[in-house]
């Protein structure tokens, strides 16, 4: 008898605990991943970390009218079939040139952009052609990628940030707000 109650009590204070955070909202609902690139899926298809390969030729950075951008994304096929990757369009340039594979195994990413993957990706490249407007960083396009299979999709394409350090930024020993100097 005493093992029952004891039992009991365990249980009513086990599903008193798990309703504490019933209908509760998360500090983590909001929160998105912590890359720059945008983000999108369709079906089993999923775009990571999109975006377009920061402009070196330009300074100030930027793309100009009529030049052509880079674009750097992995797509992911998570699915148990192939997919394919059709067409793109954007009404940010005048066309969007593909290269390498299209392609998409089951289980399978799809590195798009300049540099080789690892072994375990397939590459392709994606350049936008004949840009319709200038572009500088902090600014996006957005471009429609459709599948065979899974369908279409938008995803915003952000200007990609320089991978050099600002020099205008100050160092750690220029002493800010401490006191012993």
């Amino acid at each position: 008898m005493k093992r029952r109650m004891i039992g009991a009590g365990i249980a009513g204070i086990s599903l008193l605990v798990a309703g504490c955070g019933a209908g509760q909202i998360t500090q983590t609902d909001t929160q998105v991943a912590g890359v720059n690139g945008g983000s999108a899926e369709v079906g089993t298809i999923a775009v990571r970390n999109a975006e377009l390969a920061y402009p070196e030729n330009v300074k100030p950075a930027a793309y100009l009218e009529g030049s052509d951008a880079d674009v750097v994304m992995s797509i992911v096929n998570s699915g148990e079939q192939a997919d394919e990757l059709q067409s793109v369009t954007t009404d940010a340039a005048e066309n969007v040139a593909i290269q390498g594979e299209t392609a998409l195994p089951a289980d399978t990413t799809l590195a798009v952009g300049p540099g080789k993957p690892d072994a375990a990706q397939l590459d392709g490249e994606m350049t936008l052609q004949g840009l319709t407007r200038e572009i500088r960083p902090g600014q996006d396009v957005t471009a429609t990628l459709t599948f065979r299979d899974a369908g279409t999709l938008e995803v915003k394409l952000p200007v990609k940030v320089s991978d050099e350090p600002r020099h205008d930024a100050p160092s750690e020993d220029e002493g800010h707000g401490g006191g012993g100097h």
